[in-house]
């Protein structure tokens, strides 16, 4: 199997190790298109030898030339635009520099190695692979050599310390001894001295000096070393801890799963090991100069610095170590965290990444509402909060799998504390909750301080809609901790901003996020039409809160509402990719047309605000024209009664000559309706229903063309009261009617009496399923 289509199958954690391994430099869209030709070239060559990389690059852009004639063959515009885009980008970049364009790919395919081989072996082993497995970038690399040389030269100071510590013991005995025989008193007055003495001075003097190269080198030393710290601290603090929790604020709203904190945890442990073990060396610095000290000694001059120094570094290291490792979520919306409602539970972690054993249950964790309450007086009137359940904890190493010191709220509620006329919706006041400690650790007190994600508290699940897009809009705007004042001013937000989220959105819940062209048809909604939607601009209330063209609900309310349906509902048939789900009528007409009568495709309404999805079909009329067919949507309410897949596999329509035929015959583009959909069918039969129930779940959804000869007597209201359900769509939407096989037996019966005729032979072979119904 390729390699491409083996990642493919991987894990989504080592999915979102994939994704980072593409950039602009090497799309990632490139990789996908180009697969197999991409393996098959020998890149690492290439990387070294410029004639056969000149040679590689220009086979390169003749492959994407065939891949371009491809996608114009299939009419796919938007494939079209960005591969031209990526060609003129390549050709800028890489004309003159072929061989750097194939070291990336020797590269990134090297790192898929790498990804695959850790991948299988975790497999192999039965258990998750270490974070030592995962791809390090090289930044990554640097870091961990300069923790290493950092380590070197904090044991290498240690040795140093100890020759310096045996020197001045040296030189204090000896010193003592002369002063003890009277020898270093004579000197000291100007009188003679024998030659011995003499000797014996100038040895002490000579031992002073060496006494002082060495302390001066140890504090230079030290310095530099410090340095280096201070250096290292800020990679790990303001690069690597800043990007994870900017990656955990994309996990939170559905988008890769966040890297874990092990690996960070061993870098910054590492780290403070090494600053403890300066900080005592400068101790005893304190402790030698205490005992033997002379002017312009250069530790009295340079310690306290150090001091000071090494005490700042460990305490911000310290401070930045405390993290929430899992954001404030309640248990029975896992996929919607940051929203809490109140009176009911929820739970959150938080971690020290420092894992010294001797905190082990020696820090006590407090939890609080708002308690910069100076972030939220500039909201006039907001509401207050209090925290209730077991909101102090104190952090041991027995809760977690790996032995990290961290403390797990399961039992939080938050309540009104005070209700008052907020300037901003319930569902758009940001709230911060706080975790504070204190440490006490080798003399040092420490204040630890972390915050959650900003939080949506709302008060009746009916608002969970509104309270998740606010969530969605913040974190996909800003990386600020504490922004509560955030939608006093909402920002703007660029489409492949939205597109991405909205992506998420699926691809959290399923198996299967939204196509390029699925998020093109969510772009016209949103933008109307437009050639190219990458980097217009999107505001909230577009998104959310104003009313889309021609209808009575927002975007925002209406997608949710499919994301609803889709996991409740239709889940299966959505990671088969049976669903096309958004498309446009057109693109719908010009994929359809050409096919065979009997094709037909699934979509997402258009037009119902509470989620809907419906099928639309190729049929030939009496001349042999194509037509396009159409079912209104069945909504949630329906799809209680019967799956989606007994609606399609049961669906049939009067034909021509009277008689009952299934219009829906193979799955766009020719999957067999039975291969699609039939396993999802339960294959027993069902108990006859009761007469005069047109919606027992023991009925087969059947369509009725309308004939004036049968319906003459039978208004729509009246139809509809006897079970008649939404009809199709085919320029007049009362030609087709779906109605359950018995109440279509019933009206043939009733009208055969009345005016008998063609239909008395009208007979309903068909098979019953034990949890089918009409849709209701």
């Amino acid at each position: 199997m390729a390699q491409w289509n083996q990642l493919q199958q991987l894990e989504t954690r080592y999915l979102e190790q994939l994704y980072h391994l593409y950039s602009d430099s090497f799309p990632m869209e490139l990789r996908q298109f180009l697969a197999p030709w991409i393996e098959s070239q020998d890149w690492a060559y290439a990387a070294n030898k410029e004639s056969h990389a000149t040679l590689v690059f220009h086979n390169l852009l003749g492959e994407i030339d065939q891949q371009y004639s491809r996608f114009l063959q299939e009419n796919n515009v938007l494939y079209q635009h960005n591969l031209r885009r990526i060609k003129q980008h390549l050709q800028s970049k890489y004309l003159e520099k072929p061989m750097e364009i194939a070291r990336i790919v020797a590269r990134c395919l090297w790192e898929e190695q790498r990804l695959l081989q850790t991948a299988t072996t975790a497999a192999q082993d039965g258990t998750a692979s270490h974070p030592s497995g995962t791809v390090v970038t090289e930044k990554q690399q640097i870091l961990e050599h300069n923790l290493q040389d950092i380590r070197k030269r904090v044991q290498d100071m240690e040795q140093k310390m100890k020759m310096l510590e045996n020197l001045q013991d040296d030189f204090d005995f000896n010193y003592k001894t002369l002063k003890s025989q009277g020898e270093l008193s004579q000197d000291m007055n100007g009188n003679s001295q024998a030659a011995a003495t003499r000797q014996k001075m100038s040895q002490l003097e000579q031992m002073l000096s060496a006494l002082d190269q060495l302390r001066r080198q140890i504090v230079t030393e030290m310095a530099g070393l410090l340095s280096a710290m201070d250096f290292v601290q800020k990679n790990l603090t303001d690069d690597e801890l800043a990007d994870w929790k900017r990656r955990q604020q994309i996990a939170c709203i559905g988008g890769p799963p966040n890297i874990c904190l092990d690996r960070l945890e061993t870098w910054i442990t590492s780290l403070a090991e090494s600053q403890l073990q300066i900080r005592q060396q400068i101790k005893k610095l304190e402790e030698l100069q205490q005992k033997v000290s002379y002017k312009g000694d250069p530790i009295i001059q340079h310690r306290p610095a150090l001091e000071e120094k090494i005490v700042d570094l460990f305490r911000n290291l310290m401070k930045s170590a405390f993290v929430v490792e899992r954001q404030p979520c309640m248990p029975m919306h896992p996929d919607r965290p940051l929203v809490i409602k109140t009176g009911v539970q929820f739970t959150n972690k938080v971690r020290l990444l420092v894992k010294f054993p001797e905190l082990n249950y020696q820090l006590k964790i407090k939890v609080i509402i708002d308690k910069e309450s100076g972030d939220v007086a500039a909201i006039r009137g907001s509401r207050k909060f209090n925290i209730l359940g077991t909101n102090t904890k104190v952090m041991n190493m027995e809760e977690s799998n790996n032995g990290s010191l961290s403390a797990e709220f399961k039992h939080l509620v938050s309540e009104y504390l005070l209700v008052s006329i907020a300037s901003l919706i319930v569902t758009e006041e940001l709230h911060l909750i706080t975790f504070e400690t204190e440490v006490y650790h080798q003399g040092l007190k420490i204040d630890l301080e972390t915050h959650s994600l900003p939080v949506v508290v709302i008060s009746n699940i009916c608002q969970m809609p509104n309270a998740w897009a606010s969530i969605l809009w913040y974190n996909m705007l800003t990386n600020h901790p504490k922004n509560v004042n955030f939608f006093t001013k909402p920002p703007v937000g660029t489409w492949d901003q939205v597109a991405e989220v909205l992506s998420w959105q699926f691809s959290s819940t399923t198996k299967r996020g939204l196509t390029i062209e699925q998020l093109t048809t969510l772009a016209e909604k949103l933008l109307g039409p437009c050639v190219n939607y990458s980097g217009c601009q999107i505001t909230w209330a577009k998104f959310c809160k104003e009313n889309m063209v021609g209808k009575g609900f927002s975007f925002w309310v209406w997608l949710d509402n499919i994301i609803d349906l889709v996991k409740k509902y239709i889940l299966a048939l959505w990671n088969e990719g049976y669903i096309l789900g958004f498309i446009s009528k057109e693109r719908e007409r010009a994929i359809l047309s050409p096919k065979p009568p009997g094709t037909f495709l699934l979509r997402f309404s258009e037009s119902s605000k509470e989620g809907g999805i419906t099928f639309t079909w190729v049929e030939k009329d009496i001349s042999g024209k194509t037509q396009i067919q159409s079912v209104e949507p069945y909504t949630k309410q329906q799809l209680n009664s019967m799956s989606f897949a007994e609606i399609i596999m049961g669906y049939k329509i009067m034909d021509a000559t009277n008689i009952l035929v299934s219009p829906l015959v193979y799955l766009f583009p020719e999957i067999p309706k039975e291969d699609a959909f039939g396993k999802y069918c339960r294959p027993e039969a069902a108990p006859e229903a009761e007469l005069g129930d047109p919606c027992s779940s023991n009925e087969i959804l059947t369509c009725l063309r309308r004939c004036p000869s049968v319906f003459m007597d039978f208004p729509d209201s009246e139809l509809l009261g006897n079970g008649i359900f939404p009809g199709t769509n085919s320029g007049n939407t009362s030609d087709l009617f779906p109605m359950s096989p018995r109440t279509l037996d019933s009206l043939m019966h009733n009208e055969a009496e009345a005016n008998p005729g063609p239909l008395d032979s009208l007979t309903l072979d068909m098979e019953l399923s034990s949890d089918v119904a009409s849709p209701m």
